[in-house]
């Protein structure tokens, strides 16, 4: 990728950030998390729909680029967990909030409802398949990316 191509989606990557940070500070809110907390979980919420949004643009698919901001979204609020004194949680969950597959979801309800319409074809049926399996892949990888950080730095057990 040059430079030239870089520079002329990089408004649409911040103008994404921006725009993702708003319902991680909505959610933030609904959820009562502190208000010095807020700022961090807008700076999560875009960042990681940012990195996602990064990525997306180099070619990644969804899924693996979704994985890789869950991550880096749970790894921050473990951070973020120890620098504050607070739950992880605070942080991290608001913040993965804007990555949730509604539109995914919405075109797998919409292809599935056709085929109940119309009858089973194999263009509504790969259709809903496709849209299924990412929203639901998507949604597998925000648990993972959201779990997994906790796992890693809070277990009490020895893993063997």
């Amino acid at each position: 990728m040059s430079m030239e191509s870089f520079l002329v989606w990089l408004p649409s990557l911040l103008l994404d950030i921006v725009v993702a940070s708003i319902p991680s500070v909505g959610f933030a809110l609904l959820f009562n998390v502190p208000q010095r907390a807020l700022k961090y979980c807008a700076l999560l919420g875009g960042g990681g729909h940012g990195l996602r949004f990064l990525l997306l643009h180099l070619g990644v698919h969804i899924i693996p680029a979704s994985l890789a901001a869950s991550l880096c979204i749970g790894f921050s609020g473990i951070y973020l967990a120890r620098k504050f004194h607070a739950h992880p949680k605070v942080f991290t969950v608001a913040a993965l909030i804007p990555m949730i597959p509604g539109v995914l979801a919405h075109k797998a309800t919409v292809a599935m409802l056709s085929m109940y319409q119309q009858g089973v074809t194999y263009v509504l049926l790969e259709r809903w398949l496709t849209a299924f399996l990412d929203a639901v892949g998507i949604i597998g990888v925000l648990v993972l990316g959201l779990v997994l950080p906790g796992m890693l730095f809070y277990r009490r057990q020895p893993v063997v």
